[in-house]
């Protein structure tokens, strides 16, 4: 599994978890898309803008490994925000590559963009 360096581990502040810190030996957590409802708490929308935030800062349009990205919180964002690059892509797979979807993250938060 691959460790993002650089890459925050938490929302500053919070204990919005970003990274996990070890592989599952078991495997990975697989990731599934959640639903993101209008009524979310406003820490939980500040977590999930600073989590694209810091995936926008460290990644840019570029593919990336999932590595210790943490499943929970990639899943907020999965299916739409942040899509699978491969089509024989594995959800509970380190290495899976994933890449952000820059017109659909734009369009959900346009603050990270400055849109």
């Amino acid at each position: 599994m691959i460790k993002h360096r650089g890459f925050p581990g938490r929302l500053a502040g919070t204990d919005f978890q970003f990274t996990i810190r070890r592989a599952n030996p078991k495997g990975a957590t697989p990731l599934v898309a959640r639903e993101r409802r209008s009524d979310r708490r406003p820490a939980d929308r500040r977590a999930d803008t600073g989590f694209l935030q810091a995936l926008w800062d460290h990644f840019g349009s570029e593919p990336f490994e999932r590595g210790n990205l943490d499943a929970g919180r990639l899943s907020w964002f999965f299916g739409r925000e942040v899509v699978a690059v491969d089509e024989d892509f594995d959800p509970t797979d380190y290495e899976a590559l994933l890449q952000i979807d820059e017109r659909v993250a734009r369009a959900s938060f346009p603050d990270v963009f400055g849109s």
